[in-house]
């Protein structure tokens, strides 16, 4: 059978196409699990956690007895007292005994303490537990390696907290008290902020019972290259013609490496866009316009991980904030962890720390949050009405005319807010023009900001329409000098993207200036300035 790019579940290199885990594994062995390392695998959803759990069982298999369990098959249930809890607990274990290549002999010396713990007797706590899970550690020929997936499962149950608790202490005793070598959790949440879930006095918020976790700092981000060595192996069997580095350069510049995202735009590109009557080209669906029309794909559409940032954002206030002043005001905020907002964001995976500030995780996280937040303004928004209103103007023989965007976009942003005050202006004139860009490019083009020149005074609005590339930079006026830099800056954009043209917008402040649009050339580049 073909293989697929895969966005359901763990991966299976024999099934799915997908990037190669080998290096990844190595380290893990080397870094954590050989030292006896207890640690958590924390990363946001559909970030490749269970396909990694499930690879390094593979990996670990002949050098020690790992036993997975998953959270999520325990059941809400499973967790309302430590009775149920530790029998629901030692089924699991009994049934992770099925995958592991044993001798029979040992296999049922190890399970016999904990098959006596299932059956007999009508109470059981978490101390008889363990002591069943050490004398199993203590039999056994082979070092035991417990890895628990989805523990978020457990997050708001007390009982979760205390086994937690007791791993730690056997941790700490297991020179005396034999007990796992290594325990891997993975989830979204880390330890301490499933406390803070189930626990609200100050107390208690910050005293963790696994305080005894190593930090994990493997990176399960893509690189280039490994999506470019995965396009590879897809390119041996169906021989599009794709220009492989090209192709996974540009969809690691819309994901930033996050593995869903990744395998998303792939299984778009092999499945959905060869439908498509502009795409009957295989050479064409596998370059970076299909790549592109994938992406628009994905933000049209309702899944799990975009649902998920959607009902962050509603749950935490204070992060939606924060992400609203980095998109739309150009704040630059210092990344600082003890921050509550800034930790969930980048626990959730949707910011990252970038040169000490926090940044917008990927493209496509960007584009969908802006979606989301204009969406909010749009049914009372003039500036935006007024677009939907002309909409067709704009668009001559399926290209964009961006000159006539700017015109129409400094007569109704002059008459709508001119009068407003600079602090006004400064603060959400970039979201009015993106609020006036949406309904002119609605599902026909994408366009994302420049994370580099995202700041208080300038930002760059890529915008791909048709095929075609506009950069316009948004610029507040600063003086003369700061308005040369900004120029110089967009000929340099214009040279990168290999553009003739580029569009400027100047929120000028001074009462003589010329609202308005004009032309000038530097060498054989124009650019088309809008002053509102």
């Amino acid at each position: 059978m073909a293989r697929k790019f895969n966005t359901e579940g763990q991966c299976n290199p024999k099934s799915h196409y997908m990037v190669r885990l080998e290096e990844r594994m190595r380290k893990i062995k080397d870094q954590y699990v050989d030292p006896g390392s207890y640690f958590v695998i924390n990363r946001g959803r559909q970030y490749g956690k269970t396909t990694t759990l499930w690879a390094l069982l593979d990996y670990l298999k002949s050098q020690y007895i790992v036993l997975f369990v998953d959270f999520q098959l325990l059941g809400t249930a499973k967790f309302r007292n430590e009775t149920v809890f530790s029998k629901g607990f030692v089924r699991k274990i009994i049934d992770a005994f099925r995958n592991i290549e044993i001798e029979e002999s040992e296999r049922k010396k190890l399970l016999k303490p904990l098959q006596t713990f299932g059956t007999e007797g009508t109470y059981a706590d978490l101390d008889e537990l363990f002591g069943c899970l050490s004398e199993m550690c203590r039999e056994s020929s082979r070092p035991v390696v417990l890895m628990i997936d989805e523990v978020d499962s457990a997050s708001n149950n007390q009982v979760f907290i205390d086994f937690l608790a007791q791993l730690r202490e056997y941790y700490l005793a297991r020179k005396v008290s034999p007990i796992f070598h290594s325990v891997i959790l993975a989830g979204v949440y880390d330890i301490k902020n499933l406390k803070l879930k189930l626990r609200s006095d100050e107390e208690h918020q910050y005293n963790s019972p696994w305080n005894i976790a190593a930090r994990f700092t493997i990176e399960m981000a893509f690189s280039a290259e490994q999506i470019a060595d995965m396009l590879t192996e897809y390119e041996q069997d169906r021989h599009t013609g794709m220009k492989v580095a090209a192709v996974a350069e540009e969809i690691y510049h819309y994901t930033s490496g996050y593995p869903y995202l990744v395998s998303a735009i792939c299984k778009r590109l092999d499945e959905d866009l060869p439908a498509e009557r502009d795409f009957l080209d295989a050479g064409r669906v596998w370059s970076r316009e299909g790549i592109g029309e994938a992406v628009k794909m994905l933000l049209r559409e309702r899944m799990p991980l975009f649902d998920s940032l959607i009902r962050q954002i509603d749950e935490y206030p204070e992060m939606k904030q924060m992400l609203q002043a980095i998109l739309f005001q150009g704040r630059q905020i210092a990344y600082n962890p003890d921050a509550k907002e800034i930790e969930l964001a980048r626990m959730f995976g949707y910011i990252v720390d970038r040169d000490g500030s926090v940044q917008i995780a990927n493209r496509i996280f960007e584009m969908r949050l802006y979606n989301f937040f204009l969406s909010e303004s749009e049914l009372t928004s003039l500036i935006y009405r007024k677009a939907e209103q002309e909409k067709k103007q704009f668009i001559v023989d399926g290209i964009l005319d961006m000159k006539h965007v700017l015109e129409r976009f400094a007569v109704h942003f002059t008459d709508i807010y001119g009068e407003n005050d600079r602090k006004f202006i400064e603060d959400y004139g970039r979201k009015f023009f993106l609020l006036y860009l949406k309904p002119i490019i609605n599902g026909a083009g994408n366009y994302y900001i420049e994370a580099q020149t995202r700041d208080a005074k300038r930002t760059d609005v890529i915008v791909d329409y048709g095929g075609i590339q506009y950069v316009i930079e948004l610029k507040i006026w600063h003086g003369e000098e700061y308005h040369a830099r900004g120029e110089r800056q967009l000929l340099e954009y214009l040279e990168y993207y290999h553009l003739d043209k580029g569009y400027l917008i100047s929120f000028n402040f001074s009462k003589k200036k010329d609202i308005g649009v004009k032309e000038f050339y530097f060498g054989r580049k124009m650019i088309v300035e809008a002053v509102v």
